[in-house]
């Protein structure tokens, strides 16, 4: 828009010179408008370093080139446009309750808002000057204004309208008014011609309906106050030092208790009457590692599938019913095990157990439902691929078993896109005969439940399933000798802002006896926030935001990993870091006393604490089982860790910490540190894709 001492003609030529040789770009698609429609109204309390409360209310309206938007805002000028306004003679004049208050309109293009706002006096109840609002609003809405409140406002919106002409640019002047009419509605006189007129041909009834189709409906409402004066009482704690620590609570675990099904299968209960909740867990010996000489990935997708449907019921109406009762049912697989888990309510109890058990017992594995869950199993694997930490741990499992042996698999136990594409409904109904079967499981109760109570529910809806005549494959998680020289395997993730560094070898069962001395020997290392290894790398050095040590829980030999994500150019230095804080760890600055104090407290002392659900008790429940301890050892464990010896953790350290046979994966920016790592002295240096294949 051009406005002032200039016409067409001699405009024109300038406008195409200056600005007809811009490419018009795409079209575009506008929204014309989107008013909210609220329902309800919301208040909200702030509080705020002001000298008075103050109240700020907002309706949401049609937008700026709407007929009804400009009588609202011929509505808000005779409710609270000036010291004639119905607000301000009610609010500030008589009641004296306010200080200040005005409605206005605030328009935009899609929707605009109505807002009434009020500062109020000093001593004033804001509850009040509310119901006086509410009050005088709906008067409003019932009567609409008089005569001369709107001929007052529709000569006062002419004459600002008119003095606005006056100016050729600036907030109103005539550049500005015909540029705003093109803009949001195609028409340059839009103002001056149609909105104009709907000021002047406004009525009290039609300011009246379209107050009454938009300000009854919900708003929203802040009240903005100030602070309190509060006070803090005299003396108060010693803050120079930490309040003494009194003695902690004893650990409490339930007894175990133990019986059969008719079937034979085993039943461990423990008694948890704090809630009417009931969990089962009916585990078996199978998970991930039954994969092993078979089909990857088989053992999880099964699992997965065996609650999209059973011979009765499809996925939804099993959802359905167990939603109905109350009850969680969940299936999966981990290293060692699949389970199947039910929490249920106890007064629906039995009715819970027969859902659950038709889920054990009678998966249909639907052909559709396969294909679907393919699709998501297949995209979770490209997932894993694409991230660095999922990765690398498809990746070093295979790398440190080997093939042929039963965790020589991707840790993730996904499988792979091959294997995942190549399993069929037979494979999921064989490994269902092969592997979840009454000779090989074991059910887990705690909560509130006695035995005499849950054994007939189990063997009512379990005690009679007959075992499989499929015979069951064996499981080959065999020993593994440490490898004799330290290989580095790089997968290149271009652009990556962080390396992965994740470096492992196999170290003693989580069954062995020495587990303990073991796990406490890495959290000193590496294993807690506060251990050397994140000490360097995160508090120290700042390249990585967490590097630790851990192991993942295994029957045979587990893997202890180190898992560092550092920042790209500091790959190499970190590995130099790590390898530097092992060395000295097996040699000249061991663990310290109070290091392993540290430890100790920080185990015992969290116990009780641990096991306050009846999930927590469930879990160690099955974790006995799997590694064959006593149903006393969480109660032994206080006593464990008090008898923990600093030279047998000096030992530990020494005689399982391999730093010349660990395997090595980085997953990063390959061009980014390839340079440095002849420097790390690795026997092998061996570049492999996403699937582990080597490249060069």
């Amino acid at each position: 828009t051009l406005a002032g001492d200039i016409d067409a003609a001699t405009a024109r030529p300038l406008m195409e010179k200056y600005f007809g040789d811009i490419d018009a770009g795409p079209p575009l698609t506008h929204r014309e408008a989107w008013v909210p429609q609220l329902e309800t109204t919301t208040r909200e309390i702030m509080f705020d370093r002001v000298p008075q409360a103050r109240l700020y209310r907002h309706w949401a309206i049609p937008g700026r080139t709407t007929h009804d938007g400009a009588l609202l805002q011929l509505a808000a000028d005779v409710l609270g446009g000036g010291k004639t306004s119905i607000l301000y003679q009610r609010l500030v004049e008589k009641e004296q309750l306010a200080t200040r208050v005005s409605a206005s309109v605030e328009t935009h293009q899609l929707s605009s808002t109505f807002d009434i706002v009020a500062t109020l006096a000093p001593g004033a109840n804001i509850d009040e000057v509310n119901d006086i609002i509410n009050e005088e609003v709906k008067k409003f809405l019932r009567q609409g204004p008089n005569k001369d409140d709107l001929a007052r406002s529709v000569t006062g919106t002419n004459a600002g309208f008119i003095r606005g002409l006056e100016q050729v640019g600036g907030f109103g002047g005539k550049a500005t008014i015909l540029s705003e009419g093109m803009l949001y509605a195609n028409d340059p006189g839009f103002y001056t011609n149609t909105w104009l007129g709907w000021i002047n041909d406004a009525s009290s009834s039609s300011v009246r309906k379209a107050a009454e189709q938009w300000l009854n409906q919900g708003y929203f409402q802040l009240d903005v106050m100030p602070y309190p004066e509060y006070q803090a009482n005299g003396g108060g704690a010693d803050r120079s030092k930490l309040p003494e620590v009194g003695a902690m609570p004893a650990l409490e675990f339930p007894e175990i208790q133990r019986a059969k099904l008719k079937n034979g299968i085993p039943v461990v209960l423990a008694e948890r009457h704090t809630i009417p909740v009931v969990q089962v867990s009916t585990l078996f010996d199978a998970g991930f590692a039954a994969d092993a000489g078979g089909t990857l990935g088989l053992s999880g997708f099964s699992m997965a599938m065996m609650d999209e449907g059973t011979k009765d019921s499809s996925g939804v109406e099993l959802a359905r019913k167990a939603e109905t009762l109350g009850a969680s049912i969940g299936t999966g697989s981990s290293l060692d095990t699949s389970s199947v888990a039910l929490s249920a309510l106890k007064n629906n109890l039995s009715e819970s157990v027969a859902l659950y058990a038709d889920i054990i017992r009678n998966p249909a594995f639907r052909s559709e439902d396969l294909e679907r869950e393919r699709k998501i199993l297949l995209a979770r694997i490209q997932q894993e691929k694409a991230q660095p930490v999922a990765s690398a741990l498809r990746l070093l499992p295979p790398l440190m078993y080997g093939e042929g042996h039963a965790y020589g698999i991707p840790l993730t136990g996904s499988g792979t896109e091959d294997s995942v594409k190549a399993i069929q409904r037979d494979d999921m109904e064989n490994f269902h005969g092969q592997w979840i079967r009454p000779s090989n499981a074991t059910i887990f109760v705690a909560g509130d439940t006695t035995m005499d109570e849950i054994l007939p529910v189990l063997n009512r809806y379990l005690g009679n399933w007959k075992d499989s005549r499929i015979a069951r494959p064996a499981k080959e998680i065999g020993p593994v000798n440490l490898p004799q020289e330290s290989v580095l395997y790089v997968v290149d993730k271009p652009g990556s802002p962080q390396s992965m560094i994740v470096g492992g070898h196999v170290v003693p069962s989580t069954g062995d006896e020495d587990y303990l001395l073991f796990e406490s020997m890495n959290e000193i290392f590496g294993g807690a926030f506060t251990a050397r290894l994140n000490m360097n790398l995160r508090e120290d050095k700042s390249w990585a935001y967490g590097a630790y040590t851990f192991s993942q829980n295994a029957k045979g030999q587990r893997p202890w990993l180190i898992y560092a994500p550092v920042q790209t150019d500091k790959t190499v230095a970190s590995i130099k870091e790590i390898l530097r804080e092992l060395a000295e760890y097996q040699g000249d600055a061991p663990a310290r006393a109070e290091e392993l104090e540290k430890i100790i407290n920080n185990n015992v002392n969290s116990l009780p604490g641990q096991f306050e659900t009846a999930s927590a008790v469930l879990g160690a429940m099955r974790n006995n089982h799997v590694f064959e301890r006593p149903d006393n050892y969480v109660t032994q464990l206080p006593a464990a860790y008090n008898n923990l010896d600093l030279n047998e953790i000096h030992s530990t350290a020494r005689s399982e910490l391999h730093p010349d046979q660990l395997t090595w994966v980085i997953v990063g920016d390959r061009a980014q540190f390839e340079n440095g790592l002849n420097e790390l002295g690795f026997d092998q240096i061996r570049y492999i894709d996403a699937d582990g294949n080597v490249l060069e």
